[in-house]
């Protein structure tokens, strides 16, 4: 551990029938860096013709989902009525606000191939002045992103702002969010700019102002100092944090707030069923019991 690294954390792996995700947000001994309150990575995993993702209509309130995928494709719909295909490179950004659904499925195209996926999908939590806008949907092709371009290094951001760029997604508080590729030997150096950041390890050999951080594992930084991220060997990297959150936020099932009165009452609004539904599907996910 080095002077600028606070503390790393380890995922928690869970096996979904054959297709692993690991979780590193909520963690201990923090629960969020800047707005990101969830960070789940997913695969790489293969699935057989006739196989894929399903994931059945859910609902979220208090948060903005983002996908990020490396390889693969899924089709997100929710209750607004999107239906979008999203491929590696792209970001759906998802604002859930007063509360929306959505499921996020394998096309049936693709399922008649062999197919893999691999990526990350994160919450975060919106500021207390948004927590109960309207829920949005917005879709960013790899081409309309902004790279930054360092010897030996591409930078992809997704969202927020950045080494001088701007994301098109409409985020709602300060932050970041990148993925980078370095290789072998490369170097750069992640200013101050934001209050919180981290690093998450996709994969590689990576040091950490000069400290090693394992692959799958997110090294959470001190806030007021550069800091050196150098590829010991070829990497991927995903950079994230921003402005510390105004308070704390309380989260239950798919549910983000800053009181528990909202979680409650979205509790309530879904097992009465009063949230919208997914056009076009027909599954209902009970509350979970605990």
């Amino acid at each position: 551990m080095t002077a600028t690294i606070a503390f790393i954390l380890k995922p928690h792996a869970k096996d979904l029938g054959g297709f692993e995700v690991r979780r590193l947000l909520p963690g201990f001994p923090t629960k969020m860096v800047g707005p990101f309150i969830f960070f789940d990575h997913m695969g790489p995993a293969d699935f057989a013709p006739g196989a894929g993702i399903d994931v059945r209509p859910h609902p979220h309130i208090g948060l903005a989902t983002v996908t990020y995928l490396f390889e693969g494709a899924l089709v997100h719909r929710d209750s607004l009525g999107s239906v979008q295909r999203i491929t590696a490179g792209d970001v759906n950004w998802m604002t859930a606000g007063l509360g929306i659904v959505h499921s996020e499925r394998t096309a049936p195209e693709d399922r008649a191939i062999t197919k893999r996926i691999h990526g990350i999908q994160t919450w975060v939590a919106l500021p207390k002045t948004h927590e109960r806008t309207e829920p949005s949907f917005s879709h960013h092709p790899y081409s309309t992103l902004p790279t930054i371009t360092l010897p030996g290094i591409k930078m992809t951001l997704i969202a927020g702002r950045a080494f001088a760029e701007h994301a098109p997604a409409p985020t709602f508080s300060d932050m970041f969010y990148i993925a980078a590729e370095m290789e072998p030997g490369s170097s750069f150096e992640l200013p101050p700019e934001h209050e919180e950041r981290a690093i998450y390890v996709v994969q590689g050999e990576v040091s950490v102002d000069g400290g090693p951080v394992p692959p799958l594992h997110l090294a959470v930084t001190k806030a007021g100092a550069s800091i050196e991220i150098r590829a010991v060997a070829r990497a991927t990297v995903m950079l994230l944090g921003g402005a510390r959150l105004d308070g704390d936020r309380f989260i239950w099932w798919n549910f983000v707030a800053s009181s528990k009165e909202l979680i409650e009452d979205a509790k309530v609004r879904w097992k009465e069923q009063r949230f919208a539904p997914v056009p076009g599907e027909n599954d209902f996910i009970p509350l979970p019991d605990r």
